[in-house]
């Protein structure tokens, strides 16, 4: 905690005077009375002589002294000692997260006719900004101080409403998925790791560094919040390409100034309409659901592979719950190696690392990873670790008459005599790549003068064993003019031949036909 210097008090700082005119005394009063109201207008420096106050750091809302701002003004790299002649100084923090939020309101606004129909849209639909502003009281916390952390604008934390309406599952058509919709690529690109067993696109910590270091970035590249926030929807090579454009034909280049797709168009609107919501939800009718300005989860660390719902039994919550604040984790269990942390509701992490201590089974996952050896139809991959195709099937989501190729790593049962547990370099780079199973059929095709295994299995692009194991000969086996050679042929390769069969008559016929007419 860090502390702040205390100010003297205000008259610790009149130097005792002589024998002076009472009246006098309190001219000298009123006059310092009256400097003291004029001392902090915007863009004068304070001359007090007291020692400057600390900048505001990244310290939980409760270890701050916060000025209490005229609502609506903007809070944005101001100390208690450079406040407004209409700022109000209050040692109390905040009680209510959405007043922090207000506090650090820090963009311009946008006053449009787009602005006000989505006000007057999302004012027609209590129940959905009921739940969204209901499911967003576990996220907000951490998402406001990071925000204050970084300096940068709290009207950012409102973006998931926008994005996924705080639904960290939600995955849109262009699969973008997560509170903050990163795609694949992008996440890629912010380290957001997505494999067989997590997708950090989800994750509530890593997504939300992700999404500020991208909207941080995109400040830097535009010198304004709302061409960011364009480029965060639209792609900054578009809006940079849209800013060029306007430049060539000597027009202005603000947001509402370039020729960009309507989603983008709408989008900031929809973001002024969520803060003009929260700003001020008695004038839409709203009153928005206690979220206090207090950490919601922790993190705690695991050591150990451990089942999702153990983890959820041992801090005694709800499954929902659990998966709620852990969304990267699409598995029935967690990685210690590629997951060492997890989050827990503020007052149950006491509770699991008592009761994960006092657990006394010894083995906390009841699944292991295996690595397919070769290309395998998943009954036969189930049958060697010991489960049901349906079973393998699901916990792996594998789709019906699918071929798992060699290298995947799947999730199967660990049996009780398995110790370690899976290391990082699976956990981080797990993946299941599969292809459509190819249906064969039995046929017998006729040998050729001269023909052996390995002729025929090249001829139907077949492995030398597979053909003779099929005809129960040696891989070096000859056979005799006309001989029935077994083979197992794909359907579609057979119906391809025939079709080729047929089309090769065809050619034939209409070469006859062109000869004859010549």
């Amino acid at each position: 905690m860090t502390s702040h210097p205390q100010h003297p008090g205000f008259f610790s700082l009149i130097t005792p005077l002589p024998s002076v005119c009472p009246r006098f005394f309190l001219i000298c009063l009123l006059a310092l009375a009256g400097l003291a109201g004029c001392a902090n207008q915007p863009g004068q420096t304070e001359k007090s002589g007291l020692p400057p106050d600390p900048v505001l750091t990244s310290q939980t809302a409760a270890n701050r002294i916060i000025p209490t701002l005229i609502p609506g003004g903007p809070l944005q790299n101001i100390t208690p000692g450079r406040l407004g002649a209409r700022a109000i100084l209050s040692t109390e923090p905040p009680k209510e997260l959405w007043d922090r939020i207000r506090r650090g309101f820090a963009m311009p606004d946008l006053q449009t006719d787009d602005v006000t129909e989505r006000a007057q849209w999302y004012a027609s639909k209590p129940e959905y900004i009921q739940r969204m502003t209901a499911r967003s009281s576990k996220y907000l916390f951490h998402i406001v101080e990071e925000l204050e952390r970084r300096q940068m604008p709290t009207e950012l934390a409102l973006l998931p409403f926008i994005e996924s309406a705080f639904n960290p599952q939600a995955v849109s058509s262009a699969k973008a998925a997560g509170m903050w919709q990163f795609t694949p690529s992008t996440g890629k690109y912010f380290d957001l790791k997505q494999n067989a067993f997590r997708d950090d696109r989800r994750d509530v910590l890593a997504s939300t560094r992700a999404a500020l270091d991208y909207l941080q970035k995109l400040h830097r590249m535009f010198g304004d919040w709302h061409l960011a926030l364009a480029a965060y929807n639209w792609g900054e090579g578009s809006v940079g390409r849209a800013v060029a454009r306007n430049q060539k034909a000597g027009l202005p280049t603000g947001y509402l100034d370039l020729n960009m797709p309507n989603e983008t168009r709408q989008y900031i609107p929809k973001l002024q309409a969520i803060k003009n919501i929260v700003a001020n939800p008695q004038a839409f009718g709203f009153e928005l659901p206690l979220i206090e300005n207090h950490p919601y989860f922790q993190q705690v660390d695991i050591t150990r592979d451990i089942d999702v719902a153990l983890a959820a039994r041992l801090a005694d919550v709800k499954i929902d719950d659990f998966k709620a604040l852990n969304p990267s984790a699409h598995r029935p269990v967690i990685l210690a190696s590629g997951t060492p942390q997890i989050l827990l509701p503020w007052d149950n992490a006491t509770v699991f690392q008592r009761n994960l201590e006092a657990y006394g089974q010894g083995q906390y996952a009841s699944w292991t990873t295996w690595i397919a050896p070769a290309t395998l139809s998943s009954s036969d991959a189930a049958k060697r670790v010991g489960m049901s195709e349906n079973d393998l099937r699901a916990v792996n989501n594998i789709p019906a008459r699918m071929l798992i190729k060699a290298g995947s790593t799947l999730l199967v049962p660990r049996s009780a005599k398995t110790e370690g547990d899976v290391t990082s370099h699976v956990a981080d780079n797990a993946q299941v790549s599969l292809s459509p199973e190819i249906v064969t059929r039995r046929t017998t095709v006729k040998a050729r003068k001269g023909e052996t295994v390995a002729t025929i299995a090249r001829r139907y692009s077949l492995s030398a064993a597979q053909v003779a194991e099929w005809n129960s000969v040696s891989a070096a086996a000859a056979f005799k003019l006309g001989h029935q050679v077994v083979v197992f042929l794909p359907i579609k390769s057979q119906a391809s031949a025939s079709t080729g069969k047929v089309n090769a008559v065809k050619r034939n016929t209409s070469k006859t036909v062109l000869k004859k007419k010549r």
